[in-house]
């Protein structure tokens, strides 16, 4: 009598690294070097993983510097976005100002912010990244100026605010302290810059 093997169905092997942990280190390594100072060998040691590996689980180094671009945005610490959600648009923009001078010089990671700085100069083969961070920073200008025109149209900014002007100005301010940052400006000093420009925007648009 003929015996039957039964076939137990093909299981993939499964991957021996924790990939949450190997994409914050790949971000830690994207945002100290940017992108084109970036290499292949840089992120396969740091993230403790061999080349195919990182192709299986990450794409190539353009799709990873994307899911790393994703990763910097949802950090606890990240500051834009969320200060969105304060009440008045002078709240929203000390928010994002004192944020900015606390995050972008926090010893706990590297400093400056990789959405400006990541790739700000690109050879031909890495355009796409340049453009992808454009974009980014061009979405965080719409989304600031959506938030400052909805409070000129709630009354909290006066008729004469210029709620596209204003956004570049808080964009162009964020900017340059992240700049600042990694020329190694002290945390009070970049404090005193967020200040300065409060006060600034204040007795600009105050309506009292």
């Amino acid at each position: 009598m003929m015996s039957t093997v039964t076939q137990t169905p093909c299981v993939g092997r499964p991957r021996a690294f924790d990939t949450e942990d190997a994409l914050a280190k790949a971000l830690e390594v994207f945002w100290r070097k940017g992108f084109e100072g970036t290499s292949l060998t840089d992120l396969t040691q740091a993230m403790g993983i061999n080349k195919p590996s990182l192709y299986a689980a990450f794409g190539n180094k353009e799709q990873l510097f994307i899911k790393a671009i994703e990763l910097y945005e949802q950090r606890p610490c990240a500051f834009f976005y969320p200060s969105l959600e304060q009440e008045t648009a002078y709240q929203v923009v000390e928010a994002m100002l004192l944020g900015a001078a606390s995050s972008l010089v926090d010893e706990s990671h590297p400093q400056g912010c990789l959405i400006v700085q990541g790739a700000l100069t690109c050879s031909e083969a890495g355009q796409a990244i340049k453009q992808t961070l454009i974009n980014r920073r061009r979405d965080g200008e719409i989304a600031l100026c959506e938030r400052l025109q909805r409070a000129k149209d709630e009354g909290d900014l006066p008729a004469h605010a210029d709620a596209l002007l204003l956004a570049r100005y808080i964009g162009t301010m964020l900017q340059g302290m992240a700049v600042q940052a990694t020329n190694g400006i002290c945390p009070k000093e970049l404090r005193s810059v967020a200040e300065l420009v409060l006060t600034h925007f204040r007795d600009a648009f105050s309506k009292n």
